[in-house]
């Protein structure tokens, strides 16, 4: 295992790095000690910040689940999935968003070691802790009038503007492919597959059992 993490190293490619089996094991590490993190800065109560660990455990295990279902998947990278966004997002709409951008960035170091396309450092962060963990920016929104809606909508827009990012400074190579701006490109490949699991998603939360059960869930949740 160390040997493999060594030659990763001295291959100095990221990716290498990253797929070794101890390189996997400290993002793993990293990722629980996020979560443990989750605990130090929630509630004052022992019995809510259990509570609180438990339900941001079950939703980001629930994201990864459902981010295995591919709907669509884009060639070079990203996906529609059936509504795995919403569950990070959720978190954030229920305990606020110090919790929901540390439980969005545990969920993309896992995303990290599931399905990694790494090129750059700065475009690991980019692409995954930050991007994911703009989704908890719902938490800006969790005591507003259709707050779920509106923490949508920013969580999206956050993860989108780092892909985009990415997409414009990493990724300009496959716009050249098809003669077309890398402004341009990033924008639309991105929009293309966050975009339409928005859309989706707020299809789904305008359904009147699934609001109720929302609802029902952040009563559960922070009660």
């Amino acid at each position: 295992m160390f040997q493999e993490f060594q030659n990763a190293i001295s291959s100095g490619e990221l990716q290498n790095i990253i797929t070794s089996t101890l390189g996997q094991i400290i993002i793993v590490v990293v990722a629980l000690l996020l979560l443990t993190i989750v605990v130090a800065v929630g509630s004052k109560s022992k019995t809510m910040k259990t509570k609180e660990l438990v339900y941001s455990a079950i939703a980001i295990a629930i994201a990864i689940v459902l981010s295995q279902i591919k709907i669509f998947r884009l060639p070079q990278g990203g996906s529609i999935t059936p509504f795995s966004m919403l569950f990070i997002v959720l978190i954030g709409y229920w305990f606020g968003t110090t919790q929901g951008v540390i439980c969005g960035i545990t969920y993309g170091l896992l995303q990290l070691i599931i399905d990694p396309w790494v090129v750059h450092p700065a475009q690991l962060l980019l692409d995954y802790p930050i991007a994911f963990g703009a989704l908890g920016l719902s938490g800006l929104f969790r005591k507003s009038q259709n707050g779920l809606m509106k923490g949508l909508f920013i969580g999206a827009f956050g993860r989108f503007i780092c892909h985009f990012l990415t997409g414009v400074i990493f990724f300009a190579s496959y716009a050249a492919e098809v003669n077309m701006d890398p402004t341009l490109y990033s924008m639309a490949y991105n929009i293309s597959y966050i975009a339409v699991e928005v859309f989706l998603t707020v299809i789904l939360l305008f359904l009147p059992p699934v609001d109720d059960a929302i609802k029902q869930l952040k009563r559960s949740a922070i009660s």
